[in-house]
C-alpha cells in the first residue's frame, strides 16, 4: 500500500470545499422557504432551484476536495464518464428526496424515508467519483469507514431534508447552512479515509483519463451557467408570483389628516 495525500495543497482545498458547500445549502434552503411560501403553481419550480443547489453544491464540494487529493508515487487521471455520471447522480437524489420530504404537508416518515434515499445517493456520487480516479494500480476500500462514511450522508441528508421544511428566516438559513456544509465535508473525508492505493505499475484506461486541472474549465463553466440559470429562473419565478399575488404599494391617508383635492383651501 503507497502513501496518498488528502491534502496536497494544504487548507485551501478543505476551505474552497467547505465554501462551496455552504453557499449551494444557503441557496436551497432559501429556495426551500420560499417554495413553502408560494402557492402551489410555483411550489415545484422551487423545489427544483432548491435540488440544484444542494445536488450542484454537493458535487462541486465532493470535486474541490478531490483536487487535494494526490498519490505522489503515481500520476492521477479522472475517468470522463463516470465523473459526468457522478454529477448526474448528485441531481437526481437530491431532486427525488426533496420532492418527497417538500411536497405535501412535511411528515418524519417523507423525511426519514427521503433523507435515507438521498443519502445512499449522495453516497453513490461519491464513490461513483472515486470509480473515475485513475492511478498505476488499484483502489480499495476499508469496509468500516465506508460504512461509516455512508451512515454520516444518509443523518446530513436527514439533517438537510429536516432544515430544508422547518427553516424560514435569513439567520436560521445561515446557521442550517454551516450546518450542512460541515456535514457534507464530514462525509466526504471520511469517506476519503477509507481510500488505500495499491501500485502494481499498470496503467489502467489511460486513454479515456484526463488531469484534474484539464477539468477545471468545463467545470467552472458548468457552474457558472448553473448560477445564471438559477438566477434567471429564480427572478422569473418571483416576478410570476408578484403577478399572481401584487402587492398594493399606494399609501394610505390616515383619516383626518389630509384633505381631498376638491377641498377648498383655508
Amino acid at each position: 500500500m503507497t502513501t496518498v495525500d488528502h491534502f496536497a495543497h494544504g487548507a485551501l482545498n478543505p476551505a474552497f470545499a467547505f465554501g462551496l458547500a455552504f453557499l449551494g445549502s444557503g441557496l436551497a434552503l432559501s429556495c426551500a422557504a420560499r417554495g413553502r411560501a408560494a402557492g402551489s403553481a410555483h411550489r415545484k419550480r422551487w423545489l427544483t432551484l432548491a435540488s440544484m443547489s444542494l445536488g450542484g453544491g454537493i458535487w462541486i464540494m465532493h470535486f474541490m476536495a478531490m483536487l487535494g487529493f494526490d498519490v505522489p508515487a503515481s500520476p492521477l487521471r479522472y475517468d470522463i464518464g463516470l465523473t459526468a455520471l457522478s454529477v448526474l447522480i448528485a441531481g437526481v437524489v437530491v431532486f427525488v428526496g426533496l420532492f418527497v420530504a417538500g411536497s405535501g404537508s412535511p411528515t418524519p416518515v417523507r423525511i426519514i424515508s427521503g433523507g435515507v434515499f438521498t443519502g445512499l445517493g449522495v453516497s453513490a456520487m461519491h464513490y461513483t467519483g472515486m470509480a473515475a480516479v485513475r492511478v498505476a494500480g488499484t483502489l480499495t476500500y476499508q469496509a468500516n469507514l465506508v460504512l461509516a462514511s455512508v451512515l454520516v450522508a444518509i443523518v446530513a441528508a436527514i439533517v438537510a431534508l429536516w432544515l430544508s421544511v422547518v427553516v424560514r428566516g435569513r439567520g436560521q438559513v445561515v446557521i442550517a447552512g454551516g450546518v450542512m456544509a460541515v456535514a457534507v465535508c464530514a462525509m466526504h473525508y471520511t469517506g476519503m479515509a477509507a481510500v488505500q492505493v495499491h501500485l502494481d505499475g499498470v496503467w489502467h484506461d489511460s486513454l479515456r483519463s484526463v488531469t484534474a486541472i484539464s477539468l477545471e474549465l468545463p467545470i467552472t463553466l458548468l457552474a457558472s451557467v448553473t448560477v445564471v440559470v438559477l438566477a434567471f429562473v429564480a427572478l422569473h419565478t418571483v416576478s410570476a408570483e408578484d403577478r399572481n399575488h401584487p402587492v398594493d404599494l399606494t399609501p394610505t391617508r390616515p383619516p383626518g389628516k389630509w384633505l381631498p383635492k376638491h377641498a377648498p383651501a383655508r
